[in-house]
C-alpha cells in the first residue's frame, strides 16, 4: 500500500469504496466509527475520491463538544497550555538562567548558552588538572565546588545541599527530587574521590 504523497490517496489497497452503492476502488481513508484513543488507532473506512469529498463536507469536528470545548479547540494558542520547565518559577534552581529573567528572548538564549560553555569549560579544565576523573570534575560542577575542595568541606556542601533539596524541608513540595537526587550521585562519586584529602 504505497501512500501518493500530496492529495491521501492510498494506491493498490485492494479495498472497495464503503458506501452501500459504490464499487469504486476505496483509496482514501475517512474516520470510521471508532475514534482514536487510549487503546490505539482508530477505525477506517475507505471511500473513493467521490464520497471521500462528500464525507469531508459533512464532517463536523466539534461534534459531541460543549461551547467551551469548541472555544477553547478554535483558541490560536490550543495546545499550547503546557509549561515549559525553563518558564518555571525554579527554572534558574540549577544555576541556569530563567528565561523570565530576561526582556529580550534572544538575551535568554544567550545567556543560557553562556551558561552552559562556562560549565563544559569549568568540568573540562577540573579534569585537565589531572587529580580528578572527567566523572569527579562532573560531580564537583554539581555540587558546586572546586577543585580545592578536601573531604571536610565536601561533607558540608552535601550537607547544606541536601538540607535545600529534600522534601521533608520544603512542605513536602517534590520539585526538587531531581536536583537532590543529581547531589546524591555527586556525592557518592567524590566520596571515593583520591583527589580529596
Amino acid at each position: 500500500m504505497r501512500q501518493t504523497k500530496f492529495h491521501g490517496r492510498y494506491e493498490d489497497t485492494g479495498r472497495e469504496c464503503a458506501h452501500p452503492r459504490c464499487s469504486e476502488p476505496g483509496e482514501y481513508r475517512a474516520p470510521g466509527g471508532r475514534g482514536h484513543g487510549f487503546d490505539g488507532p482508530g477505525e477506517w473506512r475507505w471511500l473513493c475520491l467521490e464520497h471521500v469529498r462528500e464525507f469531508n463536507a459533512g464532517y463536523d469536528w466539534f461534534e459531541g463538544m460543549s461551547a467551551e470545548e469548541v472555544f477553547a479547540a478554535q483558541s490560536p494558542a490550543s495546545g499550547w497550555r503546557t509549561e515549559s520547565p525553563s518558564f518555571r518559577p525554579t527554572a534558574g534552581v540549577d544555576g541556569m538562567p530563567r528565561w523570565s529573567d530576561f526582556d529580550d528572548p534572544l538575551d535568554a538564549i544567550s545567556a543560557r548558552a553562556s551558561g552552559i560553555k562556562s560549565r563544559a569549560r569549568r568540568e573540562a579544565e577540573m579534569a585537565m588538572d589531572g587529580r580528578f576523573s572527567r566523572e569527579e570534575a562532573e560531580a564537583l560542577e554539581t555540587m558546586g565546588l572546586g577543585l580545592d575542595t578536601d573531604r571536610k568541606g565536601l561533607r558540608r556542601r552535601y550537607s547544606e545541599l541536601v538540607r535545600r533539596y529534600h522534601p521533608d524541608r520544603n512542605g513536602g513540595d517534590r520539585q526538587y527530587e531531581t536536583r537532590l537526587n543529581r547531589v546524591v550521585e555527586a556525592y557518592q562519586t567524590l566520596r571515593k574521590a583520591r583527589a580529596l584529602a
